[in-house]
């Protein structure tokens, strides 16, 4: 979501609460708001303890996780898809890379959070003779 949106949400809510109930209707706005963003909090942290627990860089399937991004993915959503804390390549642009067993990589660049392109890199395969 956009966080002019969430942030426009949530004035919205305090602005009703308070013409709708007043002092009661504020705090009760702003109790949603906390609640809300304790949420987010926690389900970051659900998805950081899970990508702890798995080698950093690994992904079971590069092809599959190279079928399943999209330009402005979220890197938390990549986090959350491949179970893994990527392995940073660059600072700018940030690329970060996820790799299998067969030796084949996505890497993904990311701006502002956002995955703005990726590739997908394959091992050479040697032909027998």
């Amino acid at each position: 979501m956009n966080p002019l949106v969430g942030w426009g949400l949530a004035f919205a809510a305090l602005v009703a609460g308070w013409f709708s109930y007043g002092w009661p209707g504020l705090a009760l706005g702003f109790s949603v708001i906390v609640f809300w963003l304790l949420m987010q909090f926690s389900r970051s942290v659900r998805v950081m303890r899970d990508a702890g627990d798995a080698p950093i860089g690994y992904v079971p399937s590069a092809v599959m996780l190279h079928s399943k991004l999209r330009i402005g993915l979220p890197m938390l959503q990549i986090v959350k898809l491949t179970k893994s804390l990527g392995t940073r390549l660059s600072e700018s642009p940030e690329v970060w890379a996820w790799a299998d067993e067969s030796g084949a990589e996505v890497r993904i660049v990311f701006a502002k959070g956002l995955c703005t392109r990726w590739t997908l890199n394959r091992p050479v395969e040697e032909v027998a003779a």
